[in-house]
């Protein structure tokens, strides 16, 4: 049996966890936790690279953030679709892995596999506790999901930042790995282009814009529509000067 992950990333393309939330996947690893991420699809329908190609980067990437596991559900990519089907198969996957935490994409995006695996990862981390809800595994059910949503702008305020100054040159070496994806290109995806600056640079000025929201160099934002918890007012971790 799987020993169960305190967190995991569930997006829908090789890349997309480390471009969104990998600075966050890397403080966990650095705090000890057991980190995985499980890739939606194998970004095959992607204009650049291959299926192939893609995989040997992610595997890359993951041993760049030093994560526990990194898995591919083999959702075919550009039709992911939130159906009954589909979730009773990741909520198999989420019984085999147990995260506590699940990450995942914000609730809209320019892609469609984006919004439609954020629909899929709430509905299918729900419907995994029920006992009598066909899919392999014994019931178990993420204690939290959260959404990343750096380079959104069309999301409530976030619910927290993660201060990922010390990951984020790991964050860019990851995202280097994807040479295929993200070489000699200013922009991609959800990350539009600063003129011509590079799309690393383009990164790590959001990741500045986070970071100072909370004071600090770097940062990644989450939102989670669910309350977060908290010890007590004192030391929440941000100056108000």
């Amino acid at each position: 049996m799987t020993q169960p992950l305190d967190l995991l990333a569930v997006f829908a393309h090789p890349d997309d966890a480390e471009l969104l939330a990998g600075g966050a996947l890397a403080r966990s690893v650095d705090r000890g936790k057991r980190v995985g991420i499980l890739d939606l699809t194998g970004g095959e329908m992607g204009s650049r690279g291959s299926a192939e190609l893609r995989a040997r980067e992610a595997s890359a990437a993951a041993e760049v953030l030093g994560v526990s596991l990194r898995r591919n559900a083999g959702f075919p990519d550009a039709a992911i679709e939130a159906t009954l089907a589909n979730a009773r198969r990741l909520a198999g996957l989420l019984r085999e892995l147990r995260p506590t935490t699940v990450v995942t994409h914000w609730l809209e995006g320019r892609h469609p596999d984006h919004r439609h695996a954020a629909r899929l990862v709430v509905e299918s981390s729900y419907l995994a506790g029920l006992r009598r809800l066909e899919a392999p595994g014994e019931p178990f059910r993420p204690t939290k999901v959260v959404h990343a949503t750096l380079f959104r702008e069309d999301t409530p305020p976030s619910s927290f930042v993660v201060d990922v100054t010390d990951q984020t040159d790991r964050k860019l070496e990851a995202l280097a790995c994807y040479a295929s994806q993200f070489e000699n290109v200013s922009g991609m995806g959800e990350v539009y282009p600063g003129g011509r600056r590079p799309l690393t640079d383009q990164v790590r000025v959001h990741l500045a814009y986070w970071g100072s929201r909370i004071r600090t160099e770097y940062g990644e934002p989450f939102w989670t529509r669910e309350a977060v918890r908290a010890e007590g007012l004192t030391g929440l971790g941000v100056s108000t000067y």
